[in-house]
């Protein structure tokens, strides 16, 4: 299903730095028929966005902050959110932020039958993350063509990247072993489809990789295999745990 999404950003509460490569990203996933970003333009820190605005047509939603200490652009944004659910326009959300006032707003729409991408820095509180059909770290969406290549810059790309822990290993394994055949195999596509359901936020490019079967096949506990389909020009791949590949050998 082509999703037409709308793309709503906490001004307040996210980097501009890589607003080109956030809607890139989004738009693999739909068409971002609306595109609104909430904040107090008056206020200086905002500028940096003004700019960006124009070259990404995204319309800026004025919202003075009528009281200290409170984030006025937090109630903008959710009042907004409702008024589009229920003007029938869109079947799809992307919220843009790092703040966690935005959880119960995201199980909302999730349960009017909307699919939630999420959009934030990895400070992002769980709560949300998980509130997401899909959550995408912001530090992921840096290209690498576009960053100066020096010492400082390498470290901190280093730095930024997760380490596959033996707890990612198991999610894998797990998963694998939920969607396998008798003999141990599962689809790699459908292994991926179901990460996504239990860890909104698992994405490959977190560890380093582009894509799912180079993580899989770096980690050295899994079996993969490329199958030729009739129905497909594609080969489909395969993947299985290494100790039920190996039960097989001994066999």
């Amino acid at each position: 299903m082509n999703l037409n999404l709308a793309v709503l950003i906490d001004g307040d509460n996210i980097p501009s730095a890589h607003v080109k490569e956030m809607m890139e990203e989004i738009a693999k996933y739909g068409n971002p028929t609306i595109k609104r970003i909430y904040g107090d333009w008056t206020k200086p820190h905002l500028t940096r966005w003004k700019d960006l605005l124009l070259q990404n047509a995204i319309t800026p939603i004025q919202q003075y902050a009528y009281t200290t200490g409170k984030n006025a652009t937090d109630s903008a944004m959710i009042i907004d959110a409702m008024d589009i659910l229920y003007s029938n326009k869109v079947n799809g959300f992307c919220l843009v932020s790092s703040d966690s006032d935005f959880t119960r707003l995201a199980t909302r729409l999730r349960e009017a039958g909307m699919q939630v991408i999420g959009i934030g820095e990895k400070k992002t509180p769980t709560p949300f993350i998980v509130a997401c059909d899909k959550f995408i770290y912001v530090e992921i969406l840096r290209k690498q063509s576009e960053q100066k290549d020096d010492a400082s810059t390498k470290e901190k790309e280093k730095d930024s990247v997760d380490k596959i822990t033996p707890q990612v290993i198991k999610l894998i394994s797990t998963t694998i072993d939920d969607l396998s055949d008798e003999e141990g195999w599962a689809f790699l596509g459908d292994v991926g489809s179901l990460l996504q359901k239990k860890q909104p936020n698992f994405d490959s490019r977190n560890y380093g990789f582009e894509k799912l079967t180079p993580m899989i096949k770096s980690i050295g506990s899994f079996e993969v295999e490329r199958r030729e389909t009739p129905k497909s020009k594609h080969k489909l791949i395969f993947v299985q745990n290494m100790e039920q590949h190996n039960k097989k050998i001994k066999k």
